[in-house]
């Protein structure tokens, strides 16, 4: 499976590894990976140590989740990007949007 959803022991993180590439083959997955456990959590971690590309539809799904977890107060990580993929994601300034470590 290319995207896992893992919820902390004690039900406040949520943490999706995805693998391969982000980009439209994965939108389902993605989206099912979190809709029914976003809103039983405060934060969202991103795993991205598997990620080896990012497309335009990958940073659109990445915009939902943000939505999903309230915009502007939702708090989201993304964790490990290879130097190509967070080189597209500071280039469409998602840093502002995202904590990416």
């Amino acid at each position: 499976m290319n995207v896992e959803a893992i919820v902390s022991d004690d039900g406040k993180t949520l943490t999706i590894e995805v693998r391969g590439k982000l980009d439209i083959t994965l939108y389902k997955k993605f989206s099912d990976s979190y809709k029914d456990k976003i809103d039983s959590v405060s934060k969202v971690i991103i795993d991205f140590s598997d990620v080896e590309y990012i497309d335009s539809s990958g940073l659109g799904m990445l915009l939902v989740l943000r939505e999903r977890c309230g915009g502007d107060d939702g708090v989201i990580d993304i964790l490990n990007p290879n130097p190509n993929v967070k080189k597209i994601l500071h280039t469409t300034n998602f840093q502002q949007l995202f904590n990416i470590k």
